[in-house]
């Protein structure tokens, strides 16, 4: 079993819905293992434009390998209504493999850890809160999140599983 760590994130339609409907198929998927889903925050889109996003990270184990899991991701978004049009478009769900136990993968395919990661408040806030005392190859949590103290990002206080 490997542990892997998953960023999701929506911006359309009912996105707070569609990401917590995606984490239930996440843990289905988990099986037994133990899966857990961060907070939910709110934060302004980076690098884009659209809609502000509903951003979590989930935490389990699984015995799939980094393309198989990938591969499941892009089924679930998908089923979701994912679409494709253009670099940052907004979306109904995205679902990113952030990392993968203490795996390097750089392929056309896939790169673990995700290559933007240690740039964006709205992975690193929920991973913090998961797995506070993880260190990137970039820096310490709290680093990297005072380094992205420019990014709009605040916890949702209605998160319904609260």
């Amino acid at each position: 079993m490997t542990r892997c760590y998953i960023g999701l994130g929506a911006n359309l339609g009912e996105a707070q819905s569609v990401l917590l409907a995606a984490a239930g198929q996440l843990e289905d998927a988990a099986g037994t293992g133990t899966f857990r889903l961060s907070p939910l925050y709110r934060s302004a889109p980076v690098d884009a434009s659209g809609p502000d996003y509903v951003n979590a990270v989930a935490e389990f184990d699984t015995a799939l390998d980094a393309h198989a899991l990938l591969s499941m991701l892009q089924r679930i978004e998908q089923a979701h209504g994912r679409e494709r049009p253009y670099r940052n478009a907004p979306r109904t769900l995205d679902l990113d493999l952030l990392l993968y136990g203490d795996w390097h993968i750089d392929d056309p395919d896939l790169t673990v850890p995700h290559p933007r990661m240690h740039q964006r408040a709205f992975v690193l806030r929920p991973l913090a809160d998961l797995a506070p005392g993880l260190k990137l190859a970039q820096g310490t949590l709290p680093d990297l999140i005072a380094a992205c103290a420019d990014q709009a990002i605040t916890r949702i206080p209605d998160d319904p599983r609260r």
